[in-house]
């Protein structure tokens, strides 16, 4: 199918030339004819365009004013697209500049506000002077200046600490206030403590005036201890005083309230009850056996009367009481003053331990006052004194947890320390110093009293600064300037464990033992670069000479001479550049000295193994030891 279409034209052609040759007999004949008639269609053609010429250059030149029209109109797009362009740059520009703004918006106003409350904390009103200096304490007023000055009173001593210059602006102000509410409020609370001397007082009244204004008290315990402990010493005498007073005379007029006649050794439950009497004995008294053997009510002083009121002497001048009923009345009258008095001292004076230690960080000080706790229940246990142990277990229960907290706090500190953030220093490190006094008081302090928890919190510590110290060293380049740090560091350990602790204490003998292996390692590092061809020469023919494979050492002989004359030549130079070199690397003479010997003594045994190992010729051209050790003397150190 496809061939036939494609033949189709060809079928046309050959069909068209067939009905010519029907017609026309001469070909051209016929194409003289055709050529006559495209002359004819071209002259025809050529008069139109003629005829139209005017209408051709009409349109041309409509072409051409439309060429300059979309020419112009072409510019006129560029220039937009450019003026377009540059607004985009324009816009892209002011957004970062927005944005830019914005940013130090924000952070001008965030400065501003640190900045406004900054001030505000530190400058002193006209008013707050006012009423510091002239209104009564128990006003209002005074109360809530008080608390600013407090405010700035510690904000200051945090500046002071930063040697900030702005303290010295209202320094002299701030402690001027001080002065003056530290005296205003001195003289109020001795006053209030005065009124409870008066005869008759009711002391609960000046006591609730006290704590209404209780925060007198912190504000001058957190500006001037002796003051505070002039009010507390004040308060102490005068409740002594008056519990004294008390007490003595309450317990003096009850005891005229017991029944007149006691029970005695001749009422008890198997004498006889027929035993005569005497003329003048008396016939109304508790002795009758009914009641010293039956209860009765008198077991009511357990439950009902338990809180009963205290019995008030001069009021009960006509009855009799039992000696429980007296007993209750006395110690009831203890226990309602004691709490009241403990709830008192713990508001206003804040004599609680849970609430000094809740945020206590000295680990060294609640350790001590673990020790003072071991060693008062020790001193009450000499005295025959158990009582006391209750009390001693309940601050030990308050103290260990927060020992142990903080203690693990330091540990963590230690872990949590990033090497690349300190200096480049090869001394000892502050860190390793402070561990060093830390360890070295902890275990000093519990050499008496011996505690698992305290040897085992002693243990992670120390590993972790072993690690911190090994961590440290890693930033030095060279193996002999980390040799150098972790001596430095290992030394002013061990010598702080010594002067504090035993030389035998674990702590000591676990950094002695890395003092020692680092300090070999560090002798050879120094040694090496002046003696090096001997020492290797020692390591490499030893092996001959212990086997007596004397041959081998005899061809090694022109190494040795070698390694003979450079020695001879330069060991003088070695050993003054090797005892510089010791002085400048470690701060303490004593340990720079300790090491130099250390070198010699190693330089002395590596020259004696040598000096075996040569051959007669060899052995003749070494310098002799006696002069070496001669030379060594000199840097023989006093320390």
């Amino acid at each position: 199918m496809a061939h036939a279409e494609t033949n189709l034209p060809e079928q046309l052609d050959n069909e068209e030339v067939r009905e010519i040759l029907k017609t026309t007999t001469d070909l051209r004949q016929y194409s003289r004819q055709i050529e006559k008639e495209f002359k004819e269609v071209e002259n025809k053609s050529i008069e139109d365009y003629i005829k139209e010429s005017q209408n051709i250059a009409s349109l041309h030149n409509q072409i051409g004013e439309c060429d300059e029209v979309l020419e112009r109109m072409e510019n006129m797009l560029m220039s937009f697209q450019n003026v377009l362009s540059n607004i985009s740059t324009e816009i892209t520009h002011l957004q970062k500049k927005s944005v830019s703004m914005s940013v130090q918006l924000t952070n001008r106003q965030s400065v501003k506000a640190q900045l406004s409350q900054f001030i505000e904390d530190m400058a002193v009103s006209e008013e707050m002077i006012t009423i510091v200096m002239d209104t009564p304490v128990t006003e209002k007023d005074f109360c809530t200046q008080l608390n600013v000055l407090n405010h700035k009173l510690s904000l200051v001593k945090e500046l002071s600490f930063k040697e900030s210059k702005s303290t010295a602006d209202v320094e002299d102000v701030l402690c001027k206030l001080r002065l003056k509410a530290m005296a205003k409020i001195r003289s109020y609370l001795l006053e209030q403590i005065y009124k409870f001397r008066k005869p008759m007082t009711n002391y609960q009244i000046p006591q609730n005036a006290m704590l209404k204004h209780k925060f007198f008290f912190e504000f001058i315990l957190s500006n001037e201890r002796q003051v505070a402990q002039e009010i507390c010493n004040e308060y102490i005498d005068t409740m002594s005083k008056i519990y004294y007073s008390y007490f003595k005379s309450y317990s003096s007029r009850l005891s005229s309230l017991k029944f007149e006649e006691s029970c005695t050794k001749d009422d008890l439950m198997g004498i006889e009850d027929n035993v005569s009497k005497g003329l003048f004995a008396k016939t109304t008294s508790l002795k009758h056996k009914s009641t010293i053997f039956t209860i009765g009510k008198r077991g009511e002083i357990l439950n009902q009367q338990l809180e009963a009121p205290i019995i008030v002497p001069h009021a009960q001048l006509k009855n009799r009481y039992t000696f429980e009923a007296l007993f209750r009345s006395e110690q009831y009258a203890l226990v309602d003053n004691a709490c009241r008095e403990y709830l008192f001292v713990t508001e206003f004076f804040m004599k609680t331990v849970e609430t000094s230690i809740q945020d206590c960080f000295d680990t060294i000080a609640m350790f001590l006052c673990i020790q003072l706790i071991f060693r008062y229940q020790l001193m009450c246990h000499k005295r025959c004194v158990p009582a006391l142990d209750k009390y001693w277990d309940s601050l030990q229960s308050v103290f260990w947890p927060r020992f142990e907290h903080v203690f693990r706090l330091n540990i963590q500190s230690i872990r949590d320390c990033d090497p690349t953030k300190f200096s480049k220093e090869m001394g000892p490190h502050y860190i390793t110093r402070r561990y060093a006094e830390f360890s070295a008081a902890i275990v000093g302090i519990s050499e008496h009293f011996p505690n698992e928890l305290v040897s085992r919190l002693l243990l992670e510590l120390q590993n972790e600064v072993e690690c911190f110290i090994l961590r440290m060293a890693a930033i030095f380049p060279t193996r002999k300037e980390q040799l150098i740090y972790l001596i430095n560091n290992y030394d002013l350990v061990l010598g702080i464990l010594m002067e504090h602790t035993r030389d035998n204490s674990k702590e000591a003998e676990a950094f002695r033992e890395q003092l020692t292996a680092r300090s070999t390692e560090y002798v050879e590092e120094i040694l090496a670069p002046h003696f090096g061809g001997i020492i290797q020469f020692i390591k490499e023919c030893e092996p001959y000479f212990e086997t007596e494979q004397l041959d081998e050492l005899r061809k090694q002989e022109r190494r040795s001479l070698a390694l003979v004359a450079n020695f001879s030549a330069n060991w003088k130079k070695s050993l003054e550049e090797l005892n510089r070199e010791v002085l400048l690397s470690f701060p303490s003479l004593v340990t720079s000295s300790r090491l130099l010997q250390l070198a010699l003594a190693s330089l002395v045994q590596y020259y004696q193994r040598f000096h075996k190992l040569l051959t007669p010729n060899a052995k003749a051209q070494l310098t002799n030891i006696h002069v070496v050790m001669v030379e060594m003397k000199k840097y023989k150190s006093s320390y």
